[in-house]
């Protein structure tokens, strides 16, 4: 049985199609549109759709901070799942400090519609606590309203 413990958890239907989300998820320009809640902003996305593969971003703040993430993925299987990691940077590094997986799924719901799960799966509970801190349900709910609105605009 897998442990859940240190998950958080994003599960919604959204009213886009998977396969314009898909397309929000794994474009870098159009994820730089929508990856994090406004006012803040990511610029330099880097997706390279394989295991091992690059899965970068910097985010923005609105008082000018800046904070890089750099990572790979872990598992891609077009249109429906997505896996990542900062655990590891490109050519198999181990980082300095990993925080978590995000394990990203789309599901057909049917009239266009989309079953969107999107799970960060960390290491430890203080790791988890620090995310949620951070304001994780807020945070990634924002995100998940600008990633629909962007791909129903496609």
């Amino acid at each position: 049985m897998k442990d859940v413990t240190n998950d958080l958890v994003l599960d919604r239907i959204l009213n886009a199609e998977r396969n314009r989300l898909w397309r929000c998820w794994t474009e870098p320009k159009l994820l730089e549109q929508w990856f994090c809640p406004k006012p803040w902003h990511v610029t330099d996305a880097v997706l390279d759709l394989r295991p091992g593969g690059e899965f970068s971003t910097v985010m923005h703040g609105p008082e000018g901070e800046e904070f890089p993430n750099t990572g790979v993925c872990l598992e891609v299987v077009a249109g429906r799942k997505l896996v990542f990691t900062d655990a590891f940077t490109p050519g198999w590094r181990p980082s300095g400090r990993p925080f978590m997986v995000a394990d990203v799924s789309f599901e057909d719901a049917g009239e266009g519609r989309t079953h969107y799960v999107a799970r960060a799966m960390h290491w430890t509970e203080e790791a988890r606590k620090e995310h949620e801190a951070m304001g994780f349900h807020e945070g990634w709910g924002k995100a998940a309203d600008q990633l629909e609105d962007l791909a129903k605009s496609l």
